[in-house]
């Protein structure tokens, strides 16, 4: 089983897949004490929720713009992939890519008949299932995992060199 997560400042929102990786569907919606907070309680039930469920693998969305490049977002997504990485050691996380996915989750809440002003309640986990769907698929298609895995140490600075 493998865990779908998308970062936001305000919430994080959790699906998870079948055993056999096919399927992804909603787990929660987390709050978030902002985006600076990398050990509040939606981080203790994250883990939670991937000891529970006996996760393989968590896949966190790395929010690029349209050109790649990564902004603020970007940023706190890749802070909160290597807390949860150091929290839920040895289940690796991975970081993908992953445009347009809330903007792709409100147009289906909106397709299936769910009024605009109650998107917020669920956006956050339909994003997930999103992220986690698009990977399932890409690693399904191409058989190899998509993205790249969040190291659970953080890195060593060297000194000046000279």
């Amino acid at each position: 089983m493998r865990i779908g997560v998308d970062v936001g400042a305000v919430r994080v929102g959790v699906a998870r897949s079948d055993p056999s990786g096919v399927l992804a569907t909603p787990v929660a919606t987390l709050a978030r004490g902002g985006p600076d907070v990398l050990d509040g309680d939606d981080m203790t039930a994250l883990a939670g929720i991937v000891r529970e469920s006996q996760a393989v693998e968590v896949v966190v969305g790395l929010p690029r713009s349209l050109s790649g490049e990564e902004g603020a977002a970007a940023g706190h997504a890749r802070s909160y992939a290597a807390a949860l990485a150091r929290a839920v050691t040895p289940v690796p996380v991975r970081l993908v890519d992953e445009r347009l996915t809330t903007v792709a989750a409100h147009r289906n809440l909106h397709d299936s008949g769910r009024p605009g002003r109650r998107h917020r309640e669920v956006v956050d986990q339909a994003a997930a299932v999103l992220i986690l769907q698009t990977a399932l698929d890409q690693e399904r298609a191409g058989g190899v995992a998509p993205g790249d895995v969040v190291p659970t140490r953080k890195p060593r600075h060297k000194g000046p060199q000279g």
